[in-house]
């Protein structure tokens, strides 16, 4: 499925732009790794994990989970019986639905070889990838041991993890790594995001000489260390389940805010054409046929799409891009230039990716012979990550010319 992501063609005169019906045949399987750290880092994104340094106020020397599954989620253009919402298991496989993984972050595990049967080659386009994890169930998995330096001294501490009992990540598609066959996912735990701005050195020790965080000792501050900790995962969000049952389901704010675009950016990757067809897809059905090329225009990029047989419906022909992360309440221009060898109506509009539900704006576009730039604003209803721009152009035989396509957040 990640073929579909990266290798759709980028020439001047492409004559590929999209995918039609899943994806290209590719050759080799693509397979699955995953790391596991701890990181000292104080980057705000994904990093290589970073070590300790000897002044660090905090040392995390023992942190264990137990791997319970691996899920993707994607969207597809052909039928599939797959619940978007949920995700499709890549593992546990089959054949063995109750096997988990022991996981140290502090030994910086990779895990491989229990991976090696997973093919990530599909019909879908991915999204995200999401790890699953068990808290506790027997002794060193249920907590975190460390040092804090108090009083110019290491006082060993433990984390009780005894309020979270199961919890799932999910990472970005830009959050993996991709090399050739190879898909790797680094999950780490981010130290400082943990920590910082907590007084933990003031915490009281233990009898035992120790410093404990749990419901009975320390009470407030590991209070704050459980509502930090999921979050200091740098996954794009998560969903946990407390000790007494409740769920909860959130973004982690920081990396939310990378992935969510920064005001006046353009949203629509590659809006200009000037990779090529790259992040768009044609997507044709119910009679429609369609082929694209990337012309010059006023020495800009222009996509042309010539519809052969129109279809049934206006969405028998669509020119799409997916990815758009938009968030709910916030302001949004879209604009594009587009005009046609034939006057007609088109239909523009944004919406979700797991329902196709509108999110934003949904506009009868008239397009004449002469070039037009269409502007609206909207916002959106919905957060989303993966929201997808729908121009259909079906209906009726025709040539269109589109280019300059953006959305802006605007307030």
């Amino acid at each position: 499925m990640l073929v579909a992501l990266w290798t759709v063609g980028c020439s001047d005169t492409d004559t590929t732009a999209g995918i039609e019906i899943g994806n290209p045949e590719v050759a080799h399987n693509i397979g699955l790794t995953a790391d596991f750290s701890i990181d000292y880092s104080d980057a705000k994104q994904i990093s290589l994990a970073k070590a300790a340094a000897a002044d660090e106020n905090i040392v995390i020397d023992t942190f264990r989970l137990t791997l319970t599954e691996v899920r993707s989620y994607c969207s597809f253009y052909a039928g599939m019986s797959v619940d978007l919402e949920s995700g499709l298991i890549l593992w546990p496989y089959e054949e063995d639905p109750a096997a988990v993984l022991p996981i140290s972050f502090t030994d910086g595990d990779v895990v491989k070889e229990a991976f090696e049967n997973i093919n990530l080659q599909t019909e879908g386009r991915l999204k995200e990838i999401g790890v699953a994890f068990e808290v506790g169930k027997k002794k060193g998995y249920d907590a975190i041991y460390g040092r804090i330096r108090k009083n110019g001294k290491n006082v060993p501490f433990e984390y009780k993890l005894s309020d979270i009992q199961l919890f799932l990540l999910r990472y970005h598609y830009s959050q993996i790594d991709v090399q050739d066959s190879v898909v790797n996912l680094s999950v780490a735990f981010r130290v400082h995001r943990f920590v910082d701005g907590l007084k933990l050195d003031l915490a009281k020790v233990g009898e035992d000489g120790v410093i404990h965080f749990s419901k009975s000792e320390n009470v407030e501050l590991w209070k704050s260390l459980n509502e930090r900790f999921i979050p200091s995962f740098q996954a794009l969000r998560y969903e946990y389940s407390d000790a007494s049952g409740k769920t909860v389901i959130d973004y982690v704010d920081d990396i939310w805010e990378e992935l969510s675009g920064k005001k006046n950016n353009n949203l629509v990757s590659n809006g200009n054409f000037d990779e090529g067809s790259l992040d768009w897809i044609l997507h044709t059905q119910l009679n429609g046929a369609a082929d694209t090329s990337i012309v010059k225009e006023d020495k800009s990029n222009v996509m042309k799409v010539h519809v052969s047989k129109g279809g049934e419906y206006s969405y028998s022909v669509q020119l799409l891009h997916e990815n758009i992360s938009v968030v709910a309440g916030a302001k949004y221009k879209i604009s594009f230039t587009i005009w046609s060898d034939v006057e007609g109506q088109i239909t523009a509009r944004l919406g979700t990716y797991i329902r196709y539900e509108t999110n934003g704006f949904q506009e009868h576009v008239k397009v004449g012979t002469k070039k037009r730039t269409i502007e609206y604003e909207f916002t959106p209803e919905v957060t989303d990550p993966f929201a997808r721009l729908d121009l259909n152009l079906g209906k009726g035989g025709r040539t269109f010319w589109i280019k300059d396509v953006q959305i802006l957040r605007i307030k």
